[in-house]
């Protein structure tokens, strides 16, 4: 606290103590050159009490809890004694009286002393524990905690934000902890997936540049396996620089908003081709929900369900999206591909995941990574239930905007 600020809270105690005696002098019924006489002792004692309290501000600046408890109690014993003084020598007080009083005030002097040394130990313990806590949780415990002091009010209030501050930091670092692995895991994913096409292309590229193959059938099979290489890795690339801008935050914090029916139209509309071509059935169902507003992010997670899905149904089959609004928005790819067995099935989003029938070469492995990264950031999720050679759905659940 600043010395202006003590010095005004000292000076409102004194006032509000004086104008209290004389207030109960009053009522009591002195008057008149009594009161008179009682205001003259009342003023330097206010005097003393602004100095005695700046002079223990002083002196206990460093003392320990217990100790200024103690003399708090004893300042009280001491102030009650010097008014018995006074009392005494202004005959407002009898010496048997006054010796009477003096033996209660002793008494009650010990008295106060005991219980302010039973509530600053009661205090010391609860701060303790405090800095205990603290100690260990700074030297690593994260899982070191307070509990219940029961010390008051406002120790148990600094106890439970200190123990609610722990549990955030702890969550902090298991999010931390968590986003390192998947790093891990994401880079050598990476490191694995690209080592094949740039093994490829090298092979092909030594072949050429030394000679091995010249004439121009081989040339052109190379020629086109090569390009093939290429758009794979440029695919993979854009598919993780996309992963790792994705920001969680940022996305929940978007305020854009497209309409379902756009978005799943704007959907279908990048697998038309590939969907024509192997003469698949491209479905729409809505159910009613096609005003409902939604991010515009949804687009990129449908196209990705629904590229996963025509790549892997075999010609003549069907892939549907279905959707409805409860009191959260549901959106599902269906197809009526070749399925995924059911111990891949928990792996389906993995960065870079493969399974014979679950994913082909030619996907980056990266798409069903992205699709539930920006579900999650949405504030939802995705599932994935598949049956092998009868088809697989992907449901997406979202909270309405």
């Amino acid at each position: 606290m600043r010395p202006w600020r003590t010095f005004a809270l000292v000076l409102a105690v004194a006032i509000v103590g004086a104008a209290g005696t004389l207030l109960v002098a009053k009522v009591v019924g002195m008057h008149g050159s009594d009161l008179t006489h009682l205001m003259s002792l009342v003023a330097p004692a206010a005097m003393v009490t602004i100095v005695a309290a700046f002079g223990a501000r002083w002196l206990l600046r460093g003392a320990s809890l217990r100790q200024r408890f103690v003399a708090v109690a004893l300042t009280a014993a001491v102030a009650a004694l010097a008014n018995l003084g006074v009392l005494t020598t202004q005959m407002f007080v009898e010496d048997h009286d006054a010796r009477l009083v003096f033996v209660l005030l002793v008494y009650a002097t010990a008295a106060g002393v005991a219980a302010a040394l039973v509530l600053a130990r009661s205090s010391s313990d609860a701060i303790r524990r405090l800095d205990d806590a603290a100690t260990a949780f700074g030297e690593g415990a994260l899982d070191e905690r307070v509990g219940e002091l029961a010390a008051g009010p406002e120790l148990d209030r600094l106890a439970a934000t200190f123990d609610a501050m722990a549990g955030r930091l702890r969550e902090a670092q298991e999010h931390e902890r968590a986003i390192e692995a998947r790093r891990r895991d994401l880079i050598t994913a990476v490191s694995h997936d690209l080592r094949t096409p740039l093994a490829s292309l090298r092979a092909m590229v030594e072949a050429v540049d030394e000679g091995v193959v010249g004439d121009p059938a081989t040339l052109i099979r190379y020629s086109g396996e090569m390009r093939r290489a290429v758009e794979r890795l440029v695919g993979m690339v854009d598919d993780l620089f996309e992963l790792t801008q994705l920001d969680a935050e940022a996305i929940a914090s978007e305020s854009a908003r497209s309409s379902l029916d756009e978005v799943v139209r704007s959907a279908l509309a990048t697998v038309e081709l590939q969907a024509g071509e192997k003469r698949l059935s491209l479905v729409a169902e809505l159910h009613g929900a096609d005003a409902t507003p939604c991010s515009p992010r949804l687009e990129r997670v449908l196209q990705n369900l629904l590229v996963n899905a025509v790549r892997h149904t075999p010609p003549d089959g069907a892939v549907r999206i279905e959707a409805r609004r409860t009191d959260r928005l549901e959106v599902s790819v269906l197809d009526t591909g070749e399925g995924i067995d059911a111990e891949d099935l928990p792996h389906v989003f993995d960065p870079f995941f493969r399974a014979d029938a679950a994913r082909s070469p030619a996907g980056t492995g990266l798409g069903l990574t992205l699709a539930e990264r920006i579900v999650e950031a949405l504030g939802g999720r995705i599932t994935a239930a598949s049956e092998p050679s009868v088809g697989s759905r992907f449901a997406v659940e979202l909270p309405l905007p």
